[in-house]
């Protein structure tokens, strides 16, 4: 993570007082997107951080889990700690058939390094191109080639229309590839516009994958964030079968409170029929993560 010019933001916590949405999930339902903290004293922050995190644990990670009916979820390395990976794996060893992970590493990774994580389930390693703070693409190349025999996936959260050539420019990596929160549309550009379009033949062309999730990062409007429907179902009708879902829980760097339950419910909107509904939480999650 590069240096910041200004004090970490504040995250808002998330509501912990759960309102269970109305559809009732497959089994071993899945949300493949969370950032989730240690505690501090043995999981020190870096100092140059983005945010300080809302004061939330695994526990009540799990909890929202109950709740709502989940029972698998996937937790994504947050800059908090750096390429630091051990709040995760310590995570995962204690809850192995429920957790798998997303790293954050470095090209300074050394092979025994990158085994300990597969050993340990870690899925692929992510790439922060929005916050400018996540490895280069030409980084990120490089690591995917030294990560393809490990069975992972380079996970990329950017701005899909600053690349409308992502289909050729991601497709040719040496994993498949999962981009974060939809490729957060724009909602003024519509979804004709070149990026989007590029996603779509991404997925279409069985190198990528995406996640139903966070729509509040680019809508432009109050929940149930109506503005992103259309985007959310035109990948659904594109590729249902390279499509997961993931809460973003507890949702850092925004400045109001969010509810894991309407959140949740968000997606049935989007995805109405339990066939599309059990691949996108099910089988879809069990084969790109390795659940069981």
């Amino acid at each position: 993570m590069s240096a910041s010019n200004s004090a970490p933001a504040q995250c808002a916590p998330p509501h912990l007082d759960v309102r269970k949405p109305k559809l009732k999930l497959p089994p071993k339902a899945a949300d493949c997107h969370a950032h989730v903290f240690g505690p501090r004293d043995q999981y020190p922050w870096v100092a140059n951080r983005l945010y300080t995190p809302p004061d939330v644990t695994l526990d009540d990670y799990f909890a929202m889990h109950d709740a709502v009916g989940i029972a698998r979820g996937v937790l994504v390395q947050t800059g908090l700690y750096g390429n630091d990976n051990s709040f995760i794996v310590d995570a995962i060893k204690a809850n192995p058939h429920r957790l798998r992970g997303i790293a954050l590493i470095g090209e300074d990774i050394s092979d025994k390094e990158l085994a300990h994580l597969a050993d340990n389930g870690v899925r692929g390693f992510r790439v922060n191109r929005t916050a400018k703070t996540g490895l280069a693409f030409d980084v990120a190349r490089r690591l995917a080639e030294r990560t393809k025999d490990l069975g992972w996936h380079v996970q990329f959260l950017l701005d899909v229309e600053d690349h409308p050539d992502l289909d050729t420019m991601l497709g040719s990596f040496a994993t498949e590839v999962v981009i974060d929160h939809m490729g957060r549309p724009d909602p003024h550009k519509g979804l004709d516009a070149l990026g989007f379009q590029a996603l779509l033949r991404l997925l279409k062309s069985g190198r990528g994958w995406a996640k139903l999730s966070a729509p509040y990062r680019t809508s432009l409007q109050a929940p149930p964030y109506n503005d992103l429907t259309p985007f959310a179902h035109a990948l659904v009708a594109a590729a249902p079968g390279r499509l997961v879902w993931g809460s973003d829980w507890p949702f850092v760097r925004l400045d109001q409170r969010v509810d894991y339950g309407p959140t949740r419910a968000v997606f049935d909107r989007w995805v109405p029929d339990a066939r599309v509904r059990q691949k996108i939480l099910w089988d879809t999650p069990a084969r790109l993560f390795g659940f069981k």
